[in-house]
C-alpha cells in the first residue's frame, strides 16, 4: 500500500496543493466560530479524494481551465458536512485522528456548521451558472441522507441482507464520489458517452471505497484508521464482512456472533473473537472479491479513454482505493 500512496501522492501533489488552496480560500465564513468548526473538519488530513477526481475527470475530458480546482471544493465542503452530521448521529467520538466536532464544540455548532458547509457547496454550485450541475449536487444530498436514515433504520438488524447494505453504501458514498467524476465531465463539456463512463467508474470507485473502510473497521489500528477501531459494531451497522459471515456460519458460531454483536459493550476478547470468526467463514476474503470486482468495473469504464497522464492517475486512484486494506 506504501508504494502505491507514494507513487500516487507524487503524481498529484500540485493538484492536492492546489485544492488545499482553494479549500481556505472559498470559506469565506462570518464568524470566528464557522471558521474554527469548519477547520477542525476540513483541515485534519483528509485524503480530497472527492475534489481531486473531478479535477482529474475534468482534465482527462479536455478542460484546461484553471478555476476547476477553485471549483472542485464544492465536494470537499458536501463532504465535511455530512461528516459533521453523521459523527453526531452516530454519537462518534473520533474523527480523523481527533476528537469528533460535537464533542468539542457541541451538538448544535456541529450541525448548524453542518448546515453552513453544505449552503456553501451549493452557493460556489451555483455560481457556475450551470443548472445540471445544481440538479446533481441536490440530488447528491437528497440520496446521502436517505442512505443515511436507511443505514439508522437499519442498525441493530442482524437480519439485514447484502442487498440492503449495497444500497445503503451506494447512497451514502458511492453517489457522492460518482458525482464528482461527474460533474468534472460536466464541467469539461464532455460528450454523454464520456459522462456516463466517468460516473460508472466514480459509482463502483465509491462502492469499493466503503467496502474497504469498512473491513478497515476491523482490520486497522485507530491511528490508521482514524476512529476508534471496532465503531460500526458499537454503533450497531451491520457491514458487509459480518453480514457475510453471520448468513454462513453454523449454529453454535452463528449464536456466539449474535450474542456479541448486541453486546454494545463488548471486551476486547469478544472482539477478537469476533474477528477470527468472521475470518473463519469468509467474511473478509468475500468483501475483498467483491470490492475488488467493483475496482475491474471501475477500470473498465475507463476504456472509452485514450492513453495519458490523466487516465493513468484515475486507474492509480483504483489501484489505491484497493490496497488500503491489504
Amino acid at each position: 500500500m506504501s508504494n502505491v500512496k507514494a507513487r500516487l501522492l507524487e503524481m498529484v501533489k500540485e493538484d492536492l496543493a492546489d485544492i488545499e488552496t482553494a479549500l481556505k480560500e472559498n470559506l469565506t465564513p462570518q464568524l470566528d466560530l464557522v471558521t474554527r468548526v469548519s477547520g477542525h473538519i476540513l483541515f485534519a488530513g483528509g485524503k480530497r479524494l472527492r475534489p481531486l477526481l473531478m479535477v482529474l475527470c475534468a482534465r482527462l475530458c479536455g478542460c484546461d481551465r484553471e478555476d476547476v480546482k477553485s471549483f472542485s471544493v464544492i465536494m470537499e465542503y458536501l463532504h465535511a458536512a455530512t461528516l459533521l452530521h453523521d459523527d453526531l448521529v452516530d454519537e462518534a467520538a473520533v474523527r480523523r485522528g481527533k476528537p469528533a466536532a460535537h464533542c468539542r464544540f457541541g451538538n448544535s455548532t456541529a450541525v448548524l456548521v453542518g448546515d453552513f458547509l453544505l449552503a456553501r457547496s451549493l452557493s460556489i454550485a451555483a455560481g457556475v451558472g450551470c443548472i445540471e450541475i445544481v440538479k446533481i449536487m441536490a440530488d447528491i444530498t437528497e440520496k446521502m441522507s436517505q442512505g443515511e436514515i436507511q443505514q439508522l433504520i437499519g442498525k441493530g438488524r442482524l437480519d439485514l441482507s447484502e442487498e440492503e447494505y449495497m444500497e445503503v453504501i451506494r447512497r451514502k458514498t458511492a453517489v457522492l464520489i460518482q458525482g464528482g467524476c461527474r460533474v468534472g465531465a460536466i464541467f469539461a463539456n464532455a460528450s454523454p458517452v464520456k459522462e456516463q463512463a466517468l460516473a460508472a467508474y466514480g459509482l463502483h470507485l465509491g462502492l469499493a471505497f466503503q467496502m474497504a473502510d469498512d473491513l478497515l473497521d476491523y482490520t486497522a489500528d485507530t491511528a490508521v484508521l482514524g476512529k476508534t477501531v471496532g465503531a460500526d459494531l458499537r454503533e450497531g451497522k451491520m457491514t458487509l464482512p459480518l453480514i457475510y459471515a453471520l448468513k454462513k456460519a453454523d449454529g453454535a458460531d452463528a449464536g456466539l456472533m449474535r450474542n456479541i454483536i448486541e453486546n454494545r459493550d463488548f471486551t476486547v476478547d469478544d472482539f477478537s473473537r469476533l474477528l477470527c470468526l468472521m475470518k473463519k467463514y469468509g467474511g473478509m476474503d468475500y468483501t475483498r472479491r467483491q470490492a475488488a470486482g467493483h475496482i475491474a468495473t471501475a477500470k473498465n469504464a475507463l476504456a472509452v479513454f485514450s492513453p495519458c497522464e490523466s487516465k493513468n492517475i484515475l486507474l492509480q486512484v483504483a489501484e489505491f482505493v484497493l490496497s488500503r486494506e491489504f
